[in-house]
């Protein structure tokens, strides 16, 4: 009985330490398990972060190309327009030509001609100065076209008109390239944001995968360590039971003992034996007296 009860008390250590072994290898992996919950989380609520500024960056874009579009309707209108008051102010320039002389824009073109040729060509010093002359002359006449068509009104009002045609067009053309650059500075910022959002949203897949593992790990290790704990538990029982079932045996031996040392001790009595404390004793607890 004794060496079966070492046996089993053996084999409950064994594990009971096999339980504590695999209690604190949960608890790191639960540890771990947590630290990397909180990792994922962070860079979710980052990513989360990430994204809601590209929202802002790419609403700001489609409003940016809102008005790169209705810029660009409004340049093309003035556009058109300016096309119209060129024909006009030509047709006007036309009926309100001097009739005895070339328009000024040939005028203009045979000045730009001789200028480029002023400028390219190795001429003698007689020849240059004889097309200085030439352009002087041109540009004399020009001067006085211009001069008679700043006179008459419906040609000064026409070429008013197509000035401000002009600077309307010039405006908004202007609106349009800087309300292009500010949607492409927002489409580039929003692209970064969301590169970097998929960068850390990797980070954060990688993260959950890693808890996962952990988490299946650490329930492994808690399935082994109560697994244990049932063996401890059931070893318990048993020994238990096998140290309840001594004791009673013990005790029954004890009392069939002492019962057989009460019959000796009454049968002296009977003889005529005197007794002593102890044995008056014995013979008190034996039932005898």
């Amino acid at each position: 009985m004794t060496e079966l009860l070492e046996e089993l008390e053996q084999k409950r250590q064994l594990h009971n330490v096999e339980a504590e072994k695999h209690r604190r290898a949960r608890d790191e992996l639960n540890e771990k398990t947590r630290e990397w919950v909180e990792k994922r989380d962070a860079l979710n609520a980052k990513v989360r972060e990430l994204v809601d500024q590209a929202a802002k960056h790419r609403e700001a874009r489609d409003q940016m190309n809102a008005k790169v579009r209705e810029a660009k309707e409004n340049r093309d209108k003035w556009n058109k327009t300016v096309n119209e008051l060129n024909e006009k102010v030509g047709k006007i320039k036309k009926e309100n030509l001097p009739k005895n002389g070339p328009p000024i824009s040939k005028l203009k073109k045979e000045l730009k001609n001789l200028e480029f040729k002023q400028m390219t060509s190795v001429l003698s010093k007689d020849k240059e100065q004889e097309l200085i002359e030439q352009m002087a002359a041109l540009q004399s006449q020009i001067k006085e076209r211009e001069k008679s068509y700043e006179a008459n009104e419906d040609v000064k009002n026409a070429i008013k008109e197509l000035r401000d045609a002009k600077e309307q067009a010039e405006s908004y053309h202007k609106q349009v390239s800087e309300y292009a650059e500010q949607a492409q500075a927002s489409h580039d910022a929003m692209i970064a944001l969301y590169e970097q959002a998929d960068a850390l949203r990797k980070e954060a897949d990688a993260a959950q995968e890693a808890f996962v593992a952990n988490k299946i790990k650490a329930d492994d290790e808690h399935k082994k360590h109560i697994e244990n704990i049932r063996q401890v538990h059931d070893y318990d029982k048993i020994i238990t039971g096998m140290r309840q079932k001594a004791r009673k045996a013990k005790k029954k031996e004890d009392e069939t003992s002492a019962k057989e040392e009460a019959e000796k001790i009454f049968d002296r009595f009977k003889a005529g034996e005197k007794l002593s404390t102890e044995d008056l004793m014995a013979l008190q607890k034996s039932g005898y007296l």
